[in-house]
């Protein structure tokens, strides 16, 4: 018999899963990771941010990237050893029975697609800069079902185009930041809050949002190619270079302007690229967020259709979205779905909503992963674990409780959003399962959700 991590099969031995295709190695997993991550919001919260953190928000942005590490490596121990469609809601669905599971991937299934309104609206706006009078909806509306066909056609083609668009993303990041540093700084930076800890603390959980959508990783960990090794591997790369960038990025952005310059710029990246680098800076960083808002809406809509694929086969979600294409062995009915409700989110608006409500669900989804972690240490102490988090059990504890902190400095909008999306998914949860049971784990040969692609 082999390693439990491989014998995991969910649902009945009569409903046996699909295959989906391993197709991604490890620098296009790195690039999906990164993708989902830098998205146009690091382009307009640095101005607002800096109202409650001052220059102290370049000490926030390391704090926070630790903060997402210390969760994203219980991701990279799950991920590693249960490759299984559906990310943070199949590690909970093992660990846990009842409510629990379901919540996890309600969250996660809604946070994605309204991700992938607020990056589709983020795209139409920074296109109207250009084009002033352009329908912004339309504009989102026409970007998330184009990306819908392309995750359609298939994940590698997906994490072709996602690989190409941060590539080019990085390039531009890197020389804004290197153009920062190697200008001489007309600020005298200190290091200082004008509100103090307690102003650092909600600038942190304003501008979390910067690095979430990382997770996409292990949405698509049943199409990795060996993934005990990629999974934790791309993980780690990835947090690691986002806590860099966006640092240094912070840097340069205070070396340059002084925080009450940068309060009144609505596009706080651009306003500052305008006064290091004129008009082609100010192209530069506006086709910049243009490419992070692009990538941002692919992985969300990716990672939407994968989970809403796992909660189908665990029976949460109507049957019908656990179907895969005939030819391109993707979920296109759970990945249409999703991106349905993404194209109503952007036409009806409440971008507010959208943003308050997609930080609530994808940091809910950090407290659920670290449980998930504690608990299958005692419940599968057998389960071999190719990667395993450091530090055990402070670092799942800390990621709890730091989680937590942030929820606490959330925005009262952001708590009543995810109270609201809380008791729709009760709802939906109580007419979906209506005295019955989701479909049970059995640890049998098979041999999971993926298959490597020749």
């Amino acid at each position: 018999m082999g390693r439990v991590g491989e014998q995991l099969h969910m649902g009945s031995k009569q409903h046996r899963e699909p295959r989906l295709r391993r197709e991604l190695g490890l620098f296009s997993t790195t690039m999906l990771g990164m993708g989902g991550a830098i998205c146009a919001g690091v382009f307009v919260t640095l101005g607002y941010a800096s109202t409650m953190a001052g220059t102290s928000l370049i000490l926030v942005m390391i704090v926070i990237g630790v903060i997402n590490l210390l969760t994203m490596l219980s991701f990279a121990e799950l991920g590693s050893a249960l490759p299984h469609a559906g990310g943070e809601y199949t590690f909970v669905r093992i660990a846990y029975e009842g409510f629990m599971p379901f919540a996890t991937g309600w969250f996660e299934w809604t946070s994605n697609i309204f991700y992938a309104s607020f990056s589709a609206l983020g795209f139409g706006n920074l296109i109207s800069y250009v084009f002033p009078g352009v329908n912004v909806p339309l504009v989102a509306v026409v970007t998330i079902l184009a990306f819908t066909l392309l995750n359609i056609k298939g994940i590698k083609e997906a994490g072709l185009v996602e690989a190409g668009m941060v590539i080019v993303l990085l390039c531009i990041l890197v020389a804004f930041i290197a153009r920062g540093l190697l200008t001489p700084s007309v600020t005298d930076l200190t290091i200082s809050s004008p509100q103090g800890l307690f102003g650092s603390l909600r600038a942190s959980a304003f501008v979390f949002v910067v690095y979430l959508g990382g997770e996409a990783i292990v949405a698509a960990q049943a199409e990795i190619k060996s993934p005990e090794k990629t999974i934790s591997r791309a993980i780690v790369i990835s947090c690691l270079a986002l806590i860099v960038i966006y640092t240094l990025i912070t840097f340069v952005v205070f070396r340059t302007v002084t925080p009450e310059e940068l309060t009144a710029q609505s596009s706080p990246l651009t306003f500052v690229a305008d006064r290091l680098m004129g008009g082609v800076g100010v192209a530069m960083i506006t086709f910049a967020g243009v490419i992070a808002a692009l990538t941002s809406v692919n992985t969300s809509i990716m990672a939407q259709a994968r989970v809403a694929y796992a909660m189908a086969r665990d029976g949460y979600f109507p049957s019908w979205c656990f179907r895969l294409h005939g030819r391109f062995c993707t979920p296109y009915i759970a990945t249409a779905l999703g991106s349905a409700v993404a194209v109503a989110t952007t036409l009806l608006g409440g971008i507010t909503f959208v943003i308050y409500a997609t930080d609530f669900g994808f940091i809910m989804g950090f407290i659920f992963v670290n449980l998930a972690l504690i608990t299958l240490r005692t419940k599968m102490p057998q389960l071999e674990r190719p990667f395993r988090v450091p530090l055990y059990p402070a670092t799942p504890i800390l990621g709890i409780a730091t989680s937590l902190l942030l929820i606490a400095f959330l925005d009262q909008t952001a708590l009543a959003a995810g109270a609201l999306l809380l008791v729709v998914g009760a709802v939906i949860y109580r007419v979906r399962m209506n005295g019955g049971r989701p479909s049970p784990l059995v640890l049998d040969g098979g041999a999971g959700d993926g298959e490597a692609s020749g």
